[in-house]
C-alpha cells in the first residue's frame, strides 16, 4: 500500500512541476521573451522538463532518508533583457508559476471536498481514490507553491524580491544568487539531521497544512 501511495503521489507530482514550469516561460512570452517557445519549453510534454536529479533521485533521496519528499523540473529558460521593466518582468514570471499551483490546489481541492461531503473520505473502492488523488493533488501543489516563494535563489521567491530592494541591495542580491542551491539544500537535508530540525516541515505547518484544511475542509496531518 505504501509503495502504491508513493508511485501515486509521484504521478501526480509530475503535472505540478511541468504545469509549474510551463507558465514560467508563458508569461515570459507574453512580455517579449521567446527564449522559453524558440527551445521548445511551452510543452506540456513531461519528458521536456523533467531533470534526472531533481524529479527523480532527489525524492528517492529524501524518502529514504525519511525527509519530505520533494523535487523540481528543469528550470524554463528566461531572458530578462527581454523584459521593458526587469523588476516588473521578473516579479510577473517569478509568481506565475506559484499562481498556477495556487488554482490547481484550489480547483483539485474544492472537488475533494465535495467528494469528501458525499462519503467518499470514508469509502472503500475507485471513489475513494478518485477523492485521494485529488486531496494529494492539492497537497502537492500547495507544498510546491509555498517552497517555491521562499526567497533563496533558485527558487521563484527570488524573483519576486528584486521588486522590494533598491539597485545597490539587488547588485548586492545577484552577487548572493550563487550561493542559493546551497543554503536550499543544507536547510532539506543537513539541518534536519544535525540539529534534529525540520525547517521544511515546521514551515509547511503553517502555511501549506492550514490552506489545505482550509479548502478541503479534511485534515490527514
Amino acid at each position: 500500500m505504501n509503495v502504491l501511495l508513493g508511485v501515486l503521489s509521484f504521478v501526480l507530482f509530475v503535472p505540478c512541476i511541468v504545469l509549474h514550469e510551463v507558465s514560467h516561460g508563458y508569461v515570459a512570452y507574453r512580455l517579449g521573451d521567446p527564449t522559453a517557445k524558440r527551445l521548445g519549453r511551452l510543452s506540456l510534454n513531461p519528458l521536456k522538463h523533467i531533470d534526472p536529479f531533481g524529479t527523480v533521485l532527489l525524492p528517492i533521496l529524501l524518502t529514504v532518508t525519511g525527509l519530505p519528499a520533494f523535487g523540481y523540473a528543469k528550470p524554463v529558460p528566461i531572458d530578462p533583457r527581454y523584459f521593458k521593466d526587469y523588476r516588473k518582468g521578473m516579479l510577473l514570471t517569478g509568481l506565475a508559476g506559484p499562481t498556477t499551483n495556487l488554482v490547481l490546489a484550489v480547483v483539485s481541492g474544492l472537488i475533494a471536498r465535495v467528494l469528501a461531503g458525499a462519503g467518499a473520505a470514508s469509502s472503500q473502492g475507485l471513489l475513494f481514490w478518485v477523492f485521494f488523488a485529488l486531496y494529494e493533488f492539492a497537497f502537492l501543489n500547495l507544498v510546491l507553491m509555498f517552497f517555491n516563494l521562499i526567497p533563496v535563489p533558485p527558487l521563484d521567491g527570488s524573483r519576486v524580491l528584486p521588486v522590494f530592494l533598491s539597485d545597490s541591495a539587488l547588485r548586492r542580491y545577484h552577487e548572493f544568487e550563487r550561493y542559493g542551491v546551497l543554503i536550499v539544500f543544507a536547510a532539506l537535508l543537513l539541518v534536519p539531521r544535525l540539529f534534529n530540525i525540520d525547517l521544511l516541515g515546521g514551515y509547511l505547518n503553517v502555511t501549506a497544512i492550514p490552506l489545505m484544511k482550509l479548502i478541503t475542509g479534511v485534515s490527514y496531518f
